[in-house]
């Protein structure tokens, strides 16, 4: 057997001071043994015969691996060799690297990116900021390193639960919602064999719906209208808040209108709604918004956005700019009505007001509204009506604000030296 001393074996230096070993074995027991390289590298190697052939074992290097360690990798090399039928050490450990490599590359955080990639390849960039920040905050911290196949219902739950400890319900049922999309996909692509998540239905007490605030009355939304003639903040923003309600395309389409999109002679906005969309999305201009907007190209029409930023006009207006305009006003945005809820009132109103086809309202708002075939949603579809029902209402807008009465100056609150930059 070999000793410590032995194992520090001794090198030479030829006439120029170059260390030089010739190779040679240190023998220990049991076939194992130590190789003193030229170099004066040592390596833990082991002899064993499988299926009648020769083979040597690799155990490691010293002084990394040392003597003792050494023997414990031998022996349990030899424990392989002994079992019936015998297991060939050296593809064992082939077989041991690559399950651990698979098991990585199947972690639940490697298939939820690969998930996201994909899935989210054609949602705007702040849902997809939206979703990758949820599993970087509530799941991989919890699950990111572990194989998807090994995570079980309880262990989803117990990450769930952690968030509605917190207080926000509505963020545990997205996270669990977010999960059962990433298993589901993992099923497709063949690395689990069902969702573990679907065992988890009403686990979780059902989250409260809340929509955003939006006017639905005709006296609210004449009062509103009158309000925003009397605003008293920048250019851009009045702007923007007289073509929200007319408009009612979402806040975040509006504040990123461009030039280029808009086609004043014609009367017609077209963009396109998110990245995986190759048929734009149409908004047929009534005439007052031409009008708005012919005032405002004198203003931006050099630039590259309708809505310029105030403290850059090669950005878009700010994302808040429209609530703060309206809190400003003295509306409570939590409560009575927001910029997105715009879309709400016109929705409403359409229908319940001047009797419009629902299908024409859904279509205008962007919704997916399929066909009696089933088809894919066409952006382009009821463009006569749509043409002739934007222009009733901003027809009806301007006569619920010519109606209203004159409300007492209650709303608008104080202003002070930032708000010009909304």
């Amino acid at each position: 057997m070999l000793s410590s001393k032995e194992v520090e074996a001794k090198t030479h230096k030829d006439e120029n001071g170059i260390v030089k070993v010739p190779p040679y074995k240190l023998t220990d027991e049991k076939s194992l043994y130590l190789l003193v390289d030229e170099n004066g590298s040592k390596y833990w190697r082991m002899d064993y015969r499988f299926m009648r052939k020769r083979k040597t074992l690799a155990l490691g290097v010293y002084p990394d691996v040392s003597l003792a360690d050494a023997r414990e990798r031998r022996d349990a090399a030899r424990k392989l060799l002994a079992q019936d039928p015998p297991i060939d050490p050296m593809e064992n450990r082939k077989a041991v690297r690559e399950a651990k490599f698979a098991d990585a590359s199947n972690s639940f955080e490697v298939v939820a990116r690969e998930w996201w990639s994909s899935h989210m390849a054609g949602k705007a960039k702040s849902h997809r900021d939206k979703v990758i920040r949820r599993f970087e905050l509530y799941l991989f911290p919890y699950i990111g390193k572990k194989p998807i196949a090994d995570i079980t219902a309880p262990e989803i739950l117990g990450v769930v639960k952690r968030i509605e400890a917190r207080g926000i319900l509505e963020t545990a049922h997205r996270t669990l919602q977010t999960a059962g999309q990433v298993f589901r996909y993992a099923v497709q692509t063949g690395r689990v064999i069902r969702d573990v998540t679907a065992d988890l239905a009403g686990a979780l007490p059902a989250a409260k719906t809340k929509h955003m605030a939006a006017f639905t009355e005709p006296d609210d939304v004449a009062e509103l209208l009158l309000a925003i003639d009397g605003f008293r903040g920048s250019f851009t923003v009045l702007c923007a808040l007289r073509l929200a309600p007319m408009l009612f395309a979402r806040p975040g389409e509006l504040r990123t209108a461009r030039w280029a999109d808009i086609d004043l002679e014609n009367g017609v906005w077209s963009y396109l709604v998110g990245k995986r969309h190759n048929m734009p999305h149409i908004v047929p201009l009534p005439k007052q918004a031409v009008e708005i907007l012919r005032e405002l190209h004198l203003f931006s029409g050099t630039g590259e956005y309708v809505f310029q930023g105030g403290h850059s006009p090669k950005r878009p207006m700010s994302e808040a700019a429209v609530n703060a305009a309206l809190k400003r006003m003295g509306y409570d945005t939590a409560n009575e009505i927001t910029g997105h809820g715009f879309r709400a009132t016109a929705r409403t109103l359409l229908h319940e007001r001047l009797g419009l086809d629902p299908n024409v309202i859904e279509h205008q708002l962007t919704h997916s509204v399929p066909d009696a075939l089933g088809t894919a949603y066409n952006r382009t579809k009821f463009i006569l009506q749509r043409r002739e029902m934007m222009q009733k209402w901003a027809d009806y807008l301007d006569e619920l604000k010519a109606g209203a009465k004159v409300r007492k100056p209650n709303r608008e609150k104080p202003r002070n030296a930032n708000e010009d930059s909304l």
